[in-house]
């Protein structure tokens, strides 16, 4: 995990707030939000990679109590995680297939 200051990480966080603000606005089917397929995705994708980069639980435990799709990421995110050590241990040949669909 790379180190990060606290201003960087002050920074991820209100970056984080806004992209579960928009996902979880979006799935509430709030009808004051215009839904934007691009950003939607977007905003997913960049919560992921800051989730992938910091340990969420420990850096953002006020989000990820307020946010569905705050947890939703984390706990895909660990999923993930122990799909990828299982599968390399335990299936070696779906482990060749998944990463051949990942390519």
């Amino acid at each position: 995990m790379p180190y990060l200051s606290q201003t960087q990480i002050r920074s991820l966080a209100g970056t984080a707030t806004s992209a579960a603000a928009y996902l979880d606005t979006c799935d509430s089917g709030a009808q004051f939000a215009r839904l934007d397929p691009t950003y939607y995705q977007a905003c997913a994708r960049l919560l992921t990679t800051i989730f992938a980069l910091v340990d969420a639980a420990e850096t953002f435990p006020d989000l990820l109590s307020q946010s569905p799709a705050a947890r939703n990421t984390r706990e895909g995110l660990l999923m993930e995680r122990q799909i990828r050590s299982s599968c390399a241990g335990y299936y070696p040949q779906l482990a060749v297939i998944l990463q051949r669909a990942a390519v």
